[in-house]
């Protein structure tokens, strides 16, 4: 059994910002527990056709981890390479045990310690445990009658399969959202035919990517030039909440952008029928992309809507539900991730045997999306309700770590062993929550996405600015904490 003051499971950028704050902190008795056997998370995972950053660079970053970006909105070949900088930069390679996937987590009432069972590589213990898998590592694929009867390739855009040659063969992707938004103009010009699945479309704005120039990257080399760059993107971007909660006219005006965009890019009345949604923008994720609409339009595409989606999977393709049968070579599943129900995959046991899953039995839930009763000193990473649908994920982690850090450097200055969130506290913090969020477009705005639970909870968005929720994690309040 290996024992850490820390363990940290995942290596994403939510492990990554983890370790380097405990590292600022002086805490360098930790590791970082990663499934795969590579050190990284989603940019090094999803290297699918296309994969892209839909955050401007320079702001889906880390704050203390500036990079000379090459484009406004990364690839994930950059993204993966800025991985690297960062893991090498800090010194976290050494801090990683590769292949350790986690089978559950228990807490140790008489040691006042989490125990961490593994697969292939023992058994971990630590004083401190922090969930960085992310919400968006569990993929979902839908289950149809006959599926595993199809004698073509199929895999989901999560473990895209470099070695089959698509080129020239018959496609089908299964889903439209902002991985299928990318795969389909990265694949379309070469596959024979391309079948697109779309149960429900997607409201879509353009990207206004650019690269940048030698002087421009050279400018961003000096911290203060990068700096007031990331902080002019983020106010702009900050303005959307405006639109998400606040104003319905803002909400509207966007709406009017994303048709006359659909209009312009797409001239068939038809196929824009097709493609235009009927629940107001941003209810689910927006879609940015110059590129899909007139891909979507090509001779080699089809795009099959709803009434045309799929009955049943046979030998040979896929039967839809107006009578067809489409012959395949290869099925692409873009249908996205368990990022709500699924929060953490694995079995977590707290104080006197309390089971997270039956906690969590209506929907998941956190305080500060972060910290939960009955479970002393775990925290959660980008858990309920501390996603962000109009600016950086990685500055809500950012926030995060001011209170998981502030959290363990009073346990160790006081001397004592745990800390826990009260009940009250909690349920005081989550009832705010979902208060405020019967006012976003999210919760009211007509349509079923995956920010929601099964119990209809919006679980995956914080409703409001990400600097109210920067302050609500920049300070530990003792009161709403149990110390022992």
């Amino acid at each position: 059994m290996q024992t850490f003051q820390v363990l940290i499971i995942g290596s994403g950028f939510g492990g990554q910002c983890a370790a380097i704050n405990l590292l600022k902190a002086g805490i360098d008795d930790f590791r970082l527990l990663e499934r795969r056997d590579f050190f990284g998370g989603t940019w090094c995972q999803n290297t699918y056709p296309g994969a892209a950053v839909d955050v401007p660079s320079p702001l889906y970053s880390l704050s203390f981890a500036p990079y000379h970006w090459t484009q406004m909105f990364a690839e994930q070949a950059e993204l993966h390479r800025y991985t690297r900088h960062v893991v090498e930069h800090f010194g976290l390679r050494d801090k990683v045990e590769l292949g350790a996937n986690v089978e559950r987590v228990e807490w140790d009432d008489t040691n006042r310690r989490w125990t961490v069972y593994t697969t292939d590589k023992g058994t971990f213990c630590a004083q401190f445990l922090i969930n960085a898998t992310g919400p968006l590592s569990q993929p979902v694929v839908p289950r149809f009658d006959g599926q595993e009867r199809f004698q073509g390739k199929t895999f989901h855009t999560n473990n895209w399969d470099h070695h089959y040659d698509y080129r020239q063969k018959r496609v089908a992707i299964v889903g439209s959202g902002a991985s299928a938004a990318q795969v389909i103009p990265a694949i379309a010009p070469d596959v024979g035919h391309l079948h697109v699945f779309q149960r429900t479309p997607h409201w879509v704005l353009p990207r206004a990517d650019r690269r940048f120039g030698r002087f421009q990257r050279w400018l961003l080399g000096f911290k203060p030039a990068y700096k007031l760059l990331r902080w002019g993107i983020y106010w702009q971007f900050e303005t959307r909440v405006i639109a998400f909660k606040y104003s319905k006219p803002a909400v509207h005006m966007v709406q009017r952008q994303a048709l006359r965009f659909l209009k312009r890019q797409v001239p068939d009345a038809e196929l824009r029928r097709k493609l235009t949604p009927d629940y107001t923008i941003g209810c689910k994720r927006v879609i940015l992309s110059s590129t899909l609409y007139p891909t979507l339009a090509r001779s080699n595409v089809t795009l099959h809507g709803r009434e045309q989606g799929i009955a049943s999977i046979d030998e040979t393709g896929i039967v839809t539900l107006d009578g067809q049968h489409i012959d395949l070579d290869l099925i692409v599943w873009s249908t996205g991730y368990d990022a709500t129900d699924g929060v953490i995959s694995y079995p977590v046991t707290g104080k006197d045997g309390t089971r997270l899953k039956e906690v969590w039995a209506q929907y998941p839930r956190a305080y500060l999306g972060t910290a939960l009763p009955d479970f002393p000193n775990l925290f959660i990473v980008t858990g309920p309700n501390t996603g962000i649908g109009h600016t950086s994920a990685l500055f809500i982690i950012e926030s995060q770590m001011n209170y998981i850090l502030d959290c363990i450097r009073t346990v160790k200055t006081q001397g004592l062993r745990s800390i826990e969130v009260r009940h009250e506290a909690e349920r005081t913090y989550t009832e705010m929550i979902h208060r405020e969020m019967e006012r976003t477009v999210w919760k009211s705005g007509g349509c079923h996405s995956w920010y929601q639970s099964k119990s209809g909870h919006v679980i995956a968005m914080f409703p409001g600015f990400s600097f109210s929720f920067h302050r609500l994690t920049r300070a530990l309040k003792p009161a709403d904490h149990i110390l022992s």
